[in-house]
Order: C-alpha cells, then structure tokens, then sequence
C-alpha cells in the first residue's frame, strides 16, 4: 500500500507517448514524518501509520499533541488504515509514487454556501408561464396532510441548506507524471477541493 499527503494546485494538460492529451491536476507533495506506527498487537489494536507534513509554531500546538509528535509541530497529521512496513521517523516524498499507479484521492470539497434545491439537488423549478409569478426555483410540495409519511415531513427529504464541504473520495485515478525532485505529482481527471485543499492519495 503506498500513500502521500498533498496539496491541490490546479488542473493541466499532459500528452502521453502515443499523443493522446490527458486533463490531470498537479498536486504539490511535501515532506512528511512518520509520527506513529499502529498495530493489532498494541493497545491500538488495528493497523495503521500516522504521518505528519507541514510545519506549524509550537505554542500554537496543544501540549499533548507536542508530546506525541516529540515537541515538534505539524500542520497537518492524517492517518492511513491498513498501511504498514514503515518505522516512526521515517520520512515520505513525492517518490513514493510512480508513474501509472491506479490511485483513490479523498479530500473535502469546495464549500458553497446556502443553496437552493436548483443548484443543490437538480430539481427543475416551476413552470415558466401561466401565471406563475414567483415559483421558478421553489422547490413545490413537501408533505402536507395526505401526502407521504401521514401529514409530517419525511425524513432527509431535498431541501434547501448549506452545499459542499464534503468529504469526498474519487477512485481509480491514474498518475500521470511524478517529480519528486521539485515534490509535483499529476493525477489524470479532477480531485476534490480547491487550490490548497489538503488530499490523502492512496494506491492499493
């Protein structure tokens, strides 16, 4: 199992050797410090590395976070389950990637606010004529006596309310391309989130 901390930059374009044009999203891998090693025959009891990346002042660190991470301070500390064969110190780059390795990437999507049911779910809206006034993008009927579930509104029903900011995960992508001298990595299609929006790039 390989895995990487990294961060969105922004969409491209790369040709490959038989001149086909990919859409790929360069991602930018910084360093990052093995700071746990987890496994089934400690307290823990499941298997899992822990990695920190970034850095961050230590009085703006939690005193028990600082003594789990040996008095230095990350920016970010993300757990990968399943992943094994690395010791606590260690350090992982870009290189722990290689070109056409089918990857999944998770991350958290771009938050957008309060929607309406138009932009949220799809929904079509009202008619456009016959006197209707103020009904284009109304979302219609919700219940009311008579309806589904006796009169009451049913539970997770499309509404209106905040989009986005979900954590999202999109499988069997492709890398393109890895530099692991200047830390860039291209994955094929689009990731989650936006520019600087960290990602757990995960290859089975």
């Amino acid at each position: 199992m390989k895995f990487i901390l990294a961060t969105k930059e922004n969409m491209t374009r790369i040709f490959a050797e038989d001149g086909r044009a990919y859409a790929g999203t360069i991602l930018s891998v910084a360093p990052m410090t093995i700071t746990q090693v987890k496994s089934e025959s400690t307290k823990d009891g499941y298997t899992a590395i822990q990695v920190g990346m970034g850095e961050r002042k230590a009085k703006n660190v939690s005193k028990p976070v600082l003594g789990h991470t040996g008095g230095k301070g990350y920016e970010v500390i993300r757990e990968f389950r399943g992943a094994e064969g690395l010791e606590k110190g260690a350090t992982l780059d870009a290189s722990a990637l290689s070109a056409g390795d089918i990857v999944q990437v998770s991350g958290i999507t771009k938050g957008k606010g309060f929607a309406g049911v138009v932009k949220r779910h799809g929904f079509h809206g009202g008619p456009r004529s016959h006197g209707q006034k103020h009904s284009e993008r109304e979302p219609g009927s919700i219940g009311g006596s008579g309806g589904r579930a006796g009169g009451r509104v049913a539970k997770g029903l499309k509404m209106a309310g905040r989009m986005g900011s979900d954590r999202v995960t999109v499988k069997n992508l492709k890398v393109l391309a890895v530099d692991a001298k200047e830390g860039k990595i291209i994955i094929s299609g689009a990731v989650p989130g936006r520019r600087g929006t960290v990602l757990e790039v995960v290859s089975a």
